[in-house]
Order: C-alpha cells, then structure tokens, then sequence
C-alpha cells in the first residue's frame, strides 16, 4: 500500500518551505498547486493593500495576495527569486506573492510546538507551529486563518 504524497505516515508531514524577508515559512505540500513567476497582474482598483491583483489562470480569474503584507511585514520590490504559490480554499484558487520558494521536507508532527504565547499575540494566529532546524525554525502557516483575515479586511462588516 502506498502512503499519501503529503503523509508518509501518521507521525510525519511533508512540508514545502518559503521565505517572505527571512522568515522561513511552510504549508503542507498538498495545501501548493503549483508554484509560478513572472505573473502579469491586474490591478484592482479600491482593493486592500494585501491584494496585489488578480489574475488568469487557464480562464479561472484568480486573486493575488502579498503575503509580506498579510504579515504586517514592510513591502519589499519584485525580485528574480519572487514566486506566487497557488493554493486552494474554499473551492477557490488564491495567489500568495512570497519572496523566494525553499525546499521539501519531511518533519516529525511532534516537533511541531505551539508558538510562544508573546508570538501568538501578534500575528501567531497566522501560525499552526514552528518546527525548529539545525539552522533556522520553520514557521508552518495555517492557511486558512491568514486567507480569511485577508477576506475579512477586504470585505469589513456593514
């Protein structure tokens, strides 16, 4: 029996890590579609400043949002390294701009701790955990708590 692509078992998660700044962050690698460069954007015109544009993406108008600005982190320009990770929720595919793509790892989900409750204070809500390297800490993001704070800012209550 094979085990699933994103599970090796119940015990280990394979992660796909990125950086915004020199933050390490990582998603579980079923949670990326694809990774892209060089997008022509479409600007929205009155969109939150997250939302970079939108996109075409084989007839599917997608939205992209800036992960440095999801994180309250200071805009950087466009680089040769920028990637757009393509990730779905909610039945929907969504952009996120990040500064350069990292690797494929295989982590022990008991190395995954909660983050420190001053981290957690901040923007941690973004943070499912951190799971501690040899030369850095990856910062696994819950995907679906940073997208919905980006649709709640774009769309505030009446």
């Amino acid at each position: 029996m094979k085990a699933a692509a994103t599970r090796t078992s119940k015990e280990t998660l394979q992660l796909a890590t990125f950086y915004v700044g020199d933050l390490c962050l990582a998603l579980e690698i079923d949670q990326i579609q694809e990774v892209l460069r060089g997008m022509s954007v479409t600007l929205v015109p009155h969109a939150p400043p997250e939302v970079t544009g939108v996109v075409n993406l084989r007839g599917e108008v997608t939205t992209v949002l800036d992960l440095r600005r999801l994180l309250n982190l200071p805009p950087t320009p466009p680089s040769s390294a920028t990637r757009t990770l393509i990730v779905r929720s909610q039945e929907e595919s969504i952009g996120l701009v990040v500064d350069r793509v990292g690797d494929i790892c295989t982590v022990e989900t008991r190395s995954i701790v909660p983050p420190p409750p001053n981290v957690a204070s901040v923007d941690g809500r973004f943070f499912r955990g951190l799971s501690p390297r040899k030369s850095e800490i990856i910062v696994v993001l819950d995907l679906e708590e940073t997208l919905h704070q980006s649709m709640s800012a774009a769309n505030p209550p009446a």
